[in-house]
């Protein structure tokens, strides 16, 4: 009976800790257009996290947005003729699920980094390695 109970206390602190480790994270991304000269530092909320599985398994799980709103965000430096509104998504709750590879990147990274802008003050683009517009 106490290797019972002891059996389930461990598996409740096991999972207590793979459900706390997907969460909401404040995040910095840089978003910039192609005809505005400009790019806007924003701050938004991504979900952060992983999912720990004893085994491998055929469904792979992720931590992913169960709800999502967009914010606006105001480029200056544009022409007249381009809206200077870009629209980006902030996550509001999270959840670790079951990866949807239709929407989500659930293995590889992205190619690119948004930790940056390729646009500069003077024009010309910033060439830093591992992005490609």
């Amino acid at each position: 009976m106490l290797l019972l109970v002891l059996k389930c206390t461990l598996l409740c602190v096991l999972m207590a800790g793979t459900a706390c480790s997907c969460m909401l994270k404040n995040h910095t991304i840089w978003i910039e257009t192609q005809n505005c000269t400009q790019c806007v530092a924003v701050n938004t909320t991504i979900c952060s996290g992983y999912f720990l599985l004893p085994v491998a398994l055929l469904i792979q799980r992720s931590c992913a947005p169960l709800s999502l709103v967009y914010q606006t965000a105001f480029l200056p430096g544009c022409p007249r003729d381009v809206n200077p509104h870009i629209y980006y998504p902030a996550a509001r709750c999270c959840s670790c699920r079951r990866c949807d590879t239709r929407t989500h990147h659930c293995v590889h990274p992205r190619p690119f980094s948004y930790d940056q802008c390729t646009i500069t003050l003077g024009g010309e683009e910033n060439q830093s390695p591992g992005r490609s517009c």
